[in-house]
């Protein structure tokens, strides 16, 4: 099966989005408290609602780039941001993306993919993280056994994806994790061996 525009366009139209928390997750708000620097440059990949990117605003980020493939969800966002000049809202394939960062936040995007694009997943987080950046975020430790997202996955299959390019900071069971997400998500800290 295809996840691709029309499929995400169809479950933002008819609000199937059980993934959606309604804000941004207990982890990424206390990574994001660490940060100092307020002008790095930004990537939220399948960025979903972007609460992330709210919270970001609120905290004096002026460097957010946010992209997701389904257009009925930019349009949404591009409404919703619309007076903020710090955010940049694409409306194209990740895999496509032509830039770098200094950070990228994982936030159930990895999931959101067909595993069978895992490898590319990884490949292109190398290309575009720059060589002092990082990618944090959470994935999920479990498997759900879907036939559609979200697809889950374990630690080891994670580190044999990602330990070729990046350095491996952390990739522990998240000790935040929101309650109904408890016991089934990793915190992540990469950055590319470059």
């Amino acid at each position: 099966m295809c996840f691709n525009a029309s499929f995400w366009n169809e479950r933002y139209s008819t609000n199937q989005t059980g993934w959606d928390l309604k804000g941004p997750s207990t982890p990424l708000k206390e990574y994001i408290d660490q940060i100092t620097n307020k002008n790095i440059k930004i990537l939220i990949p399948g960025c979903g609602n972007a609460y992330e990117a709210d919270y970001l605003l609120e905290k004096g980020f002026t460097n957010i780039t946010l992209i997701d493939i389904s257009d009925v969800l930019v349009q949404d966002l591009q409404e919703k941001f619309k007076n903020n000049s710090e955010i940049k809202i694409l409306n194209q394939d990740f895999f496509e993306l032509n830039d770098s960062f200094d950070l990228v936040i994982e936030q159930t995007f990895f999931c959101a993919l067909n595993p069978d694009l895992r490898t590319d997943y990884a490949n292109k987080m190398y290309e575009i993280i720059n060589p002092n950046g990082k990618l944090i975020g959470l994935l999920f430790n479990t498997n759900f056994g879907n036939p559609t997202p979200p697809f889950g996955g374990s630690k080891e299959e994670y580190l044999d994806l990602f330990s070729k390019q990046f350095n491996i900071h952390v990739m522990e069971d998240c000790y935040n994790s929101i309650k109904p997400r408890s016991g089934s998500e990793l915190f992540i800290n990469l950055t590319p061996k470059k």
